[in-house]
């Protein structure tokens, strides 16, 4: 039979501090604790699955489709408009400033012509200012070939109704001359591959 203080050596030896009735205390509330911890996580658990069922695979009516896809259209249409009022005024500032570019190179030459009338009006060697306006000429010529415009050679080359522009036929001697310019009456230009202006020639028949 145990002794009183065999009981009490064990009770020490479980509970050192002597704190038995603490401890037990403490255990039950762990319990608690743990068995309200599942309960919300039950809860959670259920509220997700009720969730899940209910909206995540939800279908879209068709009254929701139609809208999504109108308001799109609405969008893709708004966005091309203002696309192609954008292109259209990019083009026009183009053509604009392109034009301007053109007039503003060649008012050098103009100023030139202007300095050779007044010479012509005060100068007594015509050469000189046969020369001048030659050279006139020929800066004004190398400024039209920098932007791809050049002058036709028709006179002697076979008639071609894609560039020439026939105003007279003439009856020719030589067989050769047959059907080829034989005068240039409008000079003709080409801008890169393109017809600027169709050449006014008298055609030998």
């Amino acid at each position: 039979m145990e002794s009183r203080d065999d009981k009490n050596t064990n009770s020490a030896e479980i509970y050192p501090n002597g704190d038995e009735g603490m401890n037990t205390t403490n255990l039950q509330e762990n319990d608690a604790d743990l068995s309200e911890n599942s309960l919300k996580e039950d809860n959670l658990a259920g509220e997700y699955d009720g969730y899940s069922d209910n909206k995540a695979f939800t279908e879209p009516s068709w009254e929701e489709k139609h809208a999504s896809l109108n308001d799109s259209y609405l969008r893709l249409m708004a966005e091309f408009d203002n696309y192609r009022k954008r292109t259209i005024r990019e083009k026009a500032d183009l053509i604009k400033n392109g034009g301007e570019t053109v007039l503003r190179n060649i008012l050098p030459v103009i100023d030139d012509f202007d300095r050779a009338l007044e010479a012509l009006k005060k100068a007594d060697d015509m050469q000189s200012i046969v020369e001048g306006v030659q050279l006139i000429n020929d800066k004004f010529t190398s400024y039209l070939l920098q932007q791809g415009v050049k002058k036709m050679d028709v006179v002697g080359t076979p008639f071609d109704v894609d560039l020439y522009e026939a105003i007279a036929t003439v009856p020719v001697p030589e067989a050769d001359k047959k059907g080829k310019v034989i005068d240039c009456v409008q000079e003709g230009y080409m801008m890169y591959d393109k017809v600027l202006r169709y050449a006014k020639v008298v055609v030998g028949e």
